[in-house]
């Protein structure tokens, strides 16, 4: 059917073109591999043209030009291999790294959660990840259009993942601000951060690096935490979600910037991009090697290690754990918010995704657990230091723990300007790689899916999505955008993403067909997935969502940040969040049935055949 009705377009095509119909005979395009041709990243076709049938006497005699089917495709590449990995890795590898899987791993029984880790990352996130960057690769599109060649009724799938990468992005880049607000507050021979003889300390500072025997209560505050919350947030001035407050006119200047460098990054495409992420992506891995290095010759620094890897077996047989290193995972490799699609869609045809996906995988997770090693021996420390237990400390998670407990640690170590400049600049870059990600998810499905109005306006289209992100981010810059950014964070990504990850697993396994995809992927690498990875693909893969997200369901955490509990109405205002995003879904579905012609299947799952990137002129 995919042959007849391309020859049929090819046809069409060079009718228009006003060529000779004769020049061609029995009007038969002979191809060597029709599929694979109009994804080829080469100008020269696969086959050649050749009649099918008796020769003509009189065109041996008289040779005239033969006209050749070219591609000029002039989709983006990357420039180099090593752009891709590092924009992926870049992506793969932010601040959830840095805190949550050190704080995840000695919650859920410190080594022995490496058991639950590794088995959800073999069984779910890999394979997850592995099939994104194959459907990006071989379709070359966007989230959204990608879906007219797999299931057209699950295009609400792509625009669900814009609405939360555009949720993402609003609360995202603040977190880079406040870093960027640490970074500029760090130029100084004194941090700022290190005593109680400040405008915004109050009578609750209690600083116990500098005096013994000190008395620490409920009530005490550190300095760190009170530049944090009273100067940094100044979430004092506000009474929660019913009172935010005003704009921190400080941080909107920091945001301003944060932006004003992605949009830098990305308004060329990946050629810019690219390049950039060979500072960003590598940067953090210089820094995170200069503060294992720092925080393993700090005093009571093998307390934390053996307190982070202390295994407590006893903790396997809870679901939670289970539960807490499959969101782990999938939150850390990232499918499911179409930058994997979106990047891998400028590779080669014939690029190993296959390998792509082991490698960066493999990165991510040991960063991850390096990054255990950077957090623990420096809580290790503060534990000696306050003469309490390094659970006591490590309490404290999310930003807490990038800019309070940690930032509390380097201010009383030797040379700590030094470390605070260094600490922070790797938390930039960090936010930056998944930014840039996030953001290039939007674009390309968006352009992709509209590139007549888009095609040449790449610059202006992303300005104005910088823009709207930058506004949409205002709210929380005020005084309690805290609040707004836990609530952003926990509602507006959480469950939907998971939901949208697994449609798509089963949209492509099940609806596509796993024999179909497995046969996309030989065209492109030469040989077909095993055995393992199509059970994946078909049944553990979809179960792993499914269980992450009826245990979210069944469990939901409650909501709180620092002393304030988030009332009834702003969790039913997070159910709304959440609705948004993933309601574009079964709308599109009803939209698809309703009013498009044609029979059930091919409404429903029949790929839509498509020739817009072919460029079909006579060559002589």
């Amino acid at each position: 059917i995919l042959n007849t009705q391309m020859n049929s377009q090819m046809n069409s095509k060079m009718d228009s073109d006003k060529i000779h119909q004769d020049t061609y005979s029995n009007g038969r395009l002979a191809f060597d591999s029709p599929p694979t041709m109009t994804r080829q990243d080469t100008a020269t076709p696969t086959g050649s043209l050749s009649a099918q049938g008796p020769s003509n006497t009189g065109y041996n005699n008289n040779p005239a030009p033969v006209p050749v089917i070219t591609q000029t495709n002039s989709r983006d590449k990357w420039s180099k291999k090593m752009d891709f990995l590092l924009s992926v890795i870049g992506f793969a590898v932010d601040l959830g790294n840095v805190w949550r899987f050190p704080y995840i791993c000695y919650q859920n029984g410190g080594g022995a959660f490496l058991i639950p880790y590794i088995v959800m990352a073999i069984f779910g996130g890999v394979p997850l990840f592995y099939m994104e960057l194959a459907l990006g690769q071989f379709h070359r599109t966007g989230a959204i259009s990608i879906w007219k060649h797999i299931c057209p009724i699950f295009k609400g799938i792509g625009y669900a993942i814009c609405v939360i990468a555009l949720y993402v992005s609003f609360y995202y880049n603040t977190i880079i601000a406040w870093a960027l607000f640490y970074f500029y507050s760090s130029f100084a021979s004194v941090l700022p951060w290190t005593n109680c003889d400040n405008a915004w300390n109050t009578e609750n500072c209690t600083n116990y690096f500098l005096k013994d025997n000190v008395t620490w209560n409920n009530y005490s505050r550190s300095p760190a935490e009170e530049f944090y919350t009273r100067n940094v947030l100044e979430i004092h001035k506000s009474d929660g979600l019913r009172n935010v407050g005003g704009v921190r006119w400080q941080l909107m200047l920091c945001l301003f910037l944060i932006f004003t460098i992605v949009y830098f990054s990305l308004w060329k495409g990946v050629k810019t991009s690219g390049k950039v992420v060979w500072v960003t992506a590598t940067l953090p891995y210089v820094v995170l090697f200069i503060l294992l290095i720092r925080g393993a010759t700090l005093p009571g620094a093998w307390k934390g290690v053996v307190f982070y890897l202390k295994p407590k077996w006893e903790k396997l047989f809870e679901t939670s754990v289970w539960v807490d290193a499959a969101a782990q995972i999938f939150f850390s490799l990232g499918p499911g918010f179409g930058v994997l699609l979106a990047l891998s869609s400028y590779n080669p045809f014939t690029n190993n995704c296959y390998r792509d996906a082991i490698v960066t995988s493999l990165v991510n997770c040991l960063t991850s657990f390096m990054s255990g090693f950077v957090i623990f021996t420096v809580l290790g420390y503060m534990a000696e230091k306050r003469n309490v237990n390094v659970e006591d400390v490590a309490r404290d998670k999310g930003p807490s723990l990038l800019f309070i407990t940690y930032p509390e640690a380097i201010a009383n170590m030797t040379g700590s300007t030094f470390f605070a400049i260094i600490f922070f600049v790797m938390m930039i870059t960090l936010g930056l790689d998944s930014t840039f990600g996030g953001l290039e998810a939007i674009i390309t499905a968006v352009m992709d899916e509209y590139p007549g109005y888009l095609a040449n306006r790449r610059e202006l289209f992303v300005l104005g999505l910088v823009v709207v992100c930058f506004l949409g981010s205002l709210s929380t810059l005020t005084n309690g955008g805290a609040y707004v950014v836990k609530l952003l964070e926990e509602f507006g990504v959480g469950s939907s993403i998971i939901a949208v990850g697994f449609l798509e697993a089963i949209a492509v396994s099940w609806f596509y067909g796993i024999t179909r995809f497995s046969n996309d992927i030989k065209s492109m690498l030469g040989y077909s997935p095993g055995l393992f990875w199509k059970v994946c693909w078909v049944a553990i893969s979809p179960a792993f969502l499914a269980y992450i997200i009826v245990s979210s369901l069944l469990k939901p955490p409650p909501l709180q940040l620092f002393d304030y509990k988030y009332p009834d109405w702003s969790i039913t205002v997070g159910y709304v969040i959440g609705a948004s995003s993933f309601m574009w879904i079964p709308i599109y579905m009803v939209y698809k049935l309703v009013w498009t012609p044609g029979s059930l299947k091919q409404r429903t799952i029949m790929p839509e055949i498509h020739t817009d990137s072919l460029n079909m002129s006579p060559v002589p």
